[in-house]
């Protein structure tokens, strides 16, 4: 997530919005997005019924926690980029993908 708000210039000047998602409660994630990662994009909490977590394939239900993944949605709603694992930390493909998306 530091990474993400460190490059959010980055995101902003190709025209995309960032936004963070949790299968942590509300009240963690406002102390972390808040307190101690100082972010200025919201966090959004998957806590409850995992539904989006679920929809996007990212779930490991076992766990009951989310695999660590970054995507790039297009204006009509397509997922144009997916980064998983431990490459979803570096914000760099995502970047990438944005700035393409917006020379279309």
């Amino acid at each position: 997530m530091t990474a993400y708000q460190a490059g959010l210039a980055k995101f902003e000047e190709a025209g995309a919005v960032v936004l963070g998602i949790s299968t942590d409660n509300l009240p963690t994630l406002s102390h972390w997005s808040k307190e101690e990662l100082k972010l200025s994009f919201p966090l959004a909490s998957d806590f409850s019924q995992r539904k989006v977590s679920e929809a996007y394939g990212v779930l490991i239900k076992d766990a009951g926690i989310a695999n660590r993944a970054t995507f790039v949605i297009d204006p009509d709603g397509k997922i144009q980029h997916i980064e998983e694992g431990s490459s979803a930390i570096d914000p760099t493909g995502a970047v990438t993908a944005c700035s393409r998306l917006k020379k279309h």
